[in-house]
């Protein structure tokens, strides 16, 4: 009996332990889901073995020897579960598995009947099936076939993992194989063959080996990530082991000498009482000491998070010499982290070389670190580890070859394409021991935190060295501008002189073409075919435009040198509109829009610069024609009310974006619709609109809405203008154009 008690119990103790730790931790891990079901299976199984093989009776063996085999069918499909998601933890899919959940299903079925087992002998120091049936061999084959399938599953990921994670893999196929492969042999196939028995004998320490593997990857390898769970509950187990060797060493030694024949008198009672307070007094220090004893053995390196981080945050709000900051941050990171060394690599700035600051006698080549610095970008990850880097890679030859473990991009997450400041390098630990996940994530942290001090050192050191040669940069910036604003004036009025050379020079023989049209379409040569005439009308309108740009480019150079004048006489608004109307009206019929003018009876008639508001007026009307689709409609207006004179041009084409309306009347700026549907336009048509407009002291009216329309015009104050006031200055005060 005491054969099974050694083998089975402490066993079952840690296999339970490793379930309700692996459940409690994370159960969204797919790892530590599907591990968690193997060992809870791989745990009933082994319960199951122990209470047949301590049992006395064999009808009693027989049912728990069934249970064993209905547990052991789900051991090989939690295990492949678990082979299919580690070690990169996926999501874990059924549909892959479906076909193997429903074979499991069929066979576990058969295992409360006698074609599984149907007979089981009681030995000395086991019982073991004598009588199995069909699906015993059956359920041998099911186990051979899973597991080999799960096996080779995880031989061919050793290639494609980190070195850790390879360490992972090697551990649990080695625990796994060795326990599989010595439980089928003997307690499932040496009974199909007549030899039972003796499944104990070997089967038993398979189970013990494969418990301590797994345990000792918890540990070394950081299988779970539950290494710090594990070691405390050790060191949990030693403190109880001690708390009760103690106490009832002590209270049997007194027993003996104090207490010599007596029975369980009241005295005895008040002594064990005080002994249990006495216990209870002395555990938490027992714990404590044998929580030291643990960290020594298991996590020499333990540090309190909180402190380390306080320590490093106090250092990086009071230090601004970046020298000074980045060696004090290095010995607090040697402190907590234990590295074997630490150091801090800043690439080149525009006032400073690449340089090395911290606690190395690393002599790094420039052509290793260059390959270094150019690789990193390329893994857009902030923290480097190593020993989970490809084998084959480049970048973890030359990290190994400086004996760098970790490698620390000072870079944001939101720049991780790019090198960042430069690199947090840190040695293997002094203990031993691999960087865990706790630690990565406190790089991951300072990381952060030390890129913002940084960047504030680096500032303050610029601006420091930048003091220095500032005037002399102020100087050479103030000469170049001086030069460059020189060379932009000539331009600009060379520019000038060209235009008005240029707008003199063309409005000559635009003069005399346009003036030879006229004379062609008046009959003055003859009569004219109504083909040739729409043709000639055309022309005319098109010289007109010309005409009519020439003078926006002249009015332009005008403004340039001051000569821009307002030449004012009385004028009948009504009639120069009516005009402008007549001569687009053709243009507007053969882009198949309505172009409608209703002119009032009696218009007074006003003192404004006729020539240039006759251009704006056309600028209005030629620019709706243009910019309204094929059946749509233009009313233009003038307007009389008791305080003012208004036109407007109204029509339903494509109107301005509200993004670009502020831009509107700025020179040459033309909307980005509004380019699409004319591209030869210049966009210093409404520029110039608004300056003659402004300049007679009236203001532009401009409403929109994309897609539907726009309205433009002008106002002005009617006791401004009319004859009355022609020779009164214009008042300072001009009105505000109307927009919306």
């Amino acid at each position: 009996m005491l054969i099974q008690y050694l083998f089975y119990i402490p066993v079952l103790i840690i296999l339970v332990g490793i379930t309700l730790f692996l459940f409690s931790r994370n159960i969204r891990s797919s790892i530590n889901l599907t591990f968690g079901l193997f060992t809870l299976s791989t745990t009933l199984w082994l319960f199951c073995l122990f209470q047949a093989d301590t049992t006395t009776s064999a009808n009693t063996a027989l049912v728990w020897t069934r249970l064993a085999v209905f547990f052991t069918c789900f051991i090989p499909l939690c295990f492949l579960a678990f082979v299919k998601v580690f070690p990169e933890d996926h999501r874990l899919r059924l549909k892959p598995l479906l076909i193997y959940i429903f074979v499991t299903v069929i066979l576990a079925a058969f295992s409360f009947s006698d074609y599984m087992v149907s007979e089981v002998e009681i030995a000395e120091y086991t019982s073991a099936p004598t009588t199995v049936g069909p699906a015993y061999t059956a359920f041998f084959v099911y186990l051979a076939i899973y597991f080999l399938i799960a096996f080779i599953l995880l031989i061919k990921k050793l290639n494609r993992v980190t070195s850790t994670q390879r360490n992972q893999i090697r551990l649990v196929l080695f625990g796994t194989a060795t326990g599989v492969f010595t439980n089928v042999l003997f307690n499932v196939f040496f009974v199909i063959v007549g030899i039972s028995g003796i499944g104990l004998l070997f089967g038993g320490p398979s189970v013990l080996l494969f418990t301590i593997l797994v345990v000792y990857a918890i540990v070394r390898h950081r299988l779970f990530d539950i290494r710090l769970i594990v070691t405390r509950t050790i060191a949990y187990l030693f403190a109880l082991f001690g708390l009760i060797t103690i106490y009832g060493a002590f209270v049997w030694i007194s027993s003996r000498t104090v207490f010599v024949g007596e029975q369980l008198s009241s005295s005895r009672q008040i002594f064990y009482v005080s002994m249990s307070v006495f216990a209870g007094l002395i555990a938490v220090p027992l714990k404590k000491y044998f929580d030291k004893v643990t960290n020594k053995l298991f996590y020499r390196d333990a540090y309190d998070a909180q402190a380390f981080l306080d320590e490093l945050n106090k250092e990086l709000v009071s230090n601004i010499d970046l020298e000074s900051l980045l060696k004090k941050c290095s010995e607090i990171i040697a402190s907590n982290l234990k590295p074997e060394y630490c150091a801090f690599g800043l690439k080149e700035t525009a006032y400073s070389p690449q340089r090395v600051i911290g606690d190395t006698s690393k002599d790094f080549r420039q052509e290793d670190i260059e390959l270094v610095r150019s690789n990193t970008p390329l893994t857009k990850q902030t923290v480097l580890l190593s020993d989970e880097l490809d084998d084959e890679s480049e970048l973890k030859s030359r990290l190994r070859k400086y004996d760098i473990a970790i490698l620390s991009r000072l870079a944001t997450d939101l720049d991780l394409e790019i090198e960042g400041l430069g690199y947090l390098i840190m040695g293997q630990k002094k203990s031993g021991n691999p960087y865990n996940k706790q630690d990565l994530r406190i790089i991951e942290i300072i990381t952060n935190e030390l890129v913002i001090a940084i960047q504030n050192a680096l500032r303050f050191e610029e601006i420091e060295k930048f003091n220095v040669t500032l005037q002399e940069k102020v100087d050479n910036a103030t000469a170049e501008l001086k030069r460059t604003n020189d060379r932009l004036k000539e331009l600009d009025e060379t520019k000038d002189e060209f235009i008005s050379m240029a707008s003199h020079q063309l409005r000559t023989p635009l003069t005399s073409v346009k003036g030879y049209l006229s004379m062609v379409l008046e009959g003055d040569v003859g009569d004219v075919p109504d083909q040739q005439r729409r043709m000639l009308d055309q022309a005319y309108v098109s010289s007109q435009r010309m005409v009519y740009l020439i003078a926006d480019l002249l009015n332009v150079s005008r403004l340039k040198t001051g000569k821009f004048i307002i030449d004012t006489k009385p004028t009948n608004l009504a009639e120069v509109v009516e005009g402008e109307v007549s001569q687009l009206i053709d243009t507007a019929k053969s882009r198949k829009l309505e172009l409608h003018y209703d002119k009032p009876d009696d218009f007074p008639v006003v003192m404004l610069d006729e020539t240039k508001i006759r251009q704006v007026i056309m600028n209005f009307i030629d620019n709706a024609i243009y910019y309204t689709p094929a059946g749509g409609r233009i009313d233009v207006s003038v307007a009389e009310t008791d305080k003012t004179i208004e036109y407007r041009v109204k029509d339903n084409g494509i109107g301005v974006p509200k993004s670009e309306r502020h831009h509107l009347f700025n020179k040459f700026y033309r909307a980005g619709n509004a380019r699409k549907a004319r591209p030869d336009g210049t966009g210093l048509g409404l520029f110039m609109a608004k300056k003659v407009i402004v300049a007679q002291a009236g203001a532009v009216i401009f409403e929109t809405e994309e897609g539907k329309g726009s309205t433009f015009g002008f106002i002005f104050d009617k006791q401004k203008i009319l004859p009355s006031n022609a020779d009164n200055k214009p008042s300072e005060e001009k009105p505000q154009p109307q927009e919306s």
